[in-house]
């Protein structure tokens, strides 16, 4: 377990789910914090966003993401937000009672989320074998939550590795960089192989389907962290948008998540709280005709039958054919040990 701002982030505690809203806002801050809004109102505890230094993020490049239609070094410069902007969108994020983060793409991105003093940094799934740069974010000493798309474990370990050293708490989300991911491609039981594999992690799931639904069967498998894309609109532009949730769906997974949450553990015994239930569904053994003195039970004069409140339940019904009855024993009669000779 360990905290990020006063959110208890592990097994024992509902998940936190973070509403992603990264480059949502296409470079406008009035979307950004129409957003922050939103995600306070839908019961989110965490909002974030992502923090684009270009110039010490990349060279110039035509490459074209997967899921745009623009070269990445024209839409980060066209999308990213000057520190004043993300110092005026954790303060709106905070007092709305949500705790901010965002993920930093390059050293100098770390260092000016350091300066605002965040509660800690989310690392994407591209950086999670950049470990000079998980170096760098770890030196700050602030809780990390790490996810691992496009990784194996064998990559993900020195990453971990650095996160260890460096004392911080962390969380490994598991994550498939499709986008959008289809349901086969999600592959739950990732997540729980990262938990063999570093067990002193915080586990959750970085999300890029359709739906809340692996999300919420995350939950089911350990996860205390859930991660998905966050809009106030899905007509708005973005090479996410498609791939985000609305307020309205985010309220659900947050309701989903606690309710999960609260029914998973636990192990298999009769609860106390059962017993007026037990009452009236389980069946006892009883006379279905008059026993006299000395008849021995059988097949012809007891059953088993409703309300469970008779001493003898129909478990151990053979238990009872062959014995006579010490005494006579009217019909419709919850049969008990004292009858038995």
């Amino acid at each position: 377990m360990f905290m990020l701002g006063d959110h208890p982030v592990g097994a024992d505690h509902a998940p936190l789910v973070v509403a992603e809203i990264g480059i949502n806002h296409e470079g406008d801050p009035k979307k950004a914090h129409r957003m922050v809004d939103d995600a306070a109102d839908a019961g989110v505890q965490v909002v974030k966003i992502q923090t684009h230094v270009v110039d010490d993020e990349m060279i110039p490049n035509d490459v074209v993401p997967g899921n745009a239609d623009e070269p990445i070094w024209d839409m980060m410069n066209r999308v990213a937000l000057t520190a004043q902007d993300e110092r005026e969108i954790k303060a709106h994020a905070e007092e709305r009672g949500m705790v901010f983060l965002s993920t930093p793409f390059s050293r100098a991105a770390a260092d000016r989320l350091a300066e605002l003093d965040v509660a800690g940094f989310k690392i994407g799934s591209g950086e999670c074998n950049n470990y000079p740069l998980i170096r760098h974010v770890a030196s700050f000493g602030k809780p990390v939550i790490l996810s691992t798309g496009m990784n194996d474990i064998a990559s993900i370990t020195p990453a971990v590795e650095i996160l260890r050293e460096a004392g911080v708490g962390f969380a490994l989300l598991h994550c498939t960089s499709l986008y959008p991911t289809p349901p086969e491609q999600v592959r739950l039981g990732a997540m729980t192989e990262l938990g063999r594999a570093f067990p002193d992690a915080e586990l959750g799931l970085s999300d890029h389907t359709l739906t809340i639904y692996p999300c919420l069967g995350a939950v089911a498998l350990g996860a205390s962290v859930l991660e998905r894309h966050f809009t106030s609109d899905m007509s708005w532009p973005g090479p996410d948008i498609a791939v985000s949730s609305t307020p309205e769906e985010f309220s659900r997974l947050v309701e989903g998540s606690r309710l999960i949450h609260a029914a998973r553990g636990g192990s298999k015994q009769i609860l106390a709280e059962e017993q007026p239930t037990i009452d009236f569904a389980y069946a006892c053994v009883v006379t279905t005709r008059e026993i006299a003195a000395g008849e021995r039970l059988s097949a012809d004069n007891i059953w088993v039958k409703r309300p469970g409140t008779g001493e003898i339940k129909a478990k151990d019904y053979e238990a009872l054919l062959g014995r006579p009855a010490k005494r006579a024993i009217a019909v419709d009669t919850q049969v008990s040990w004292a009858d038995l000779g």
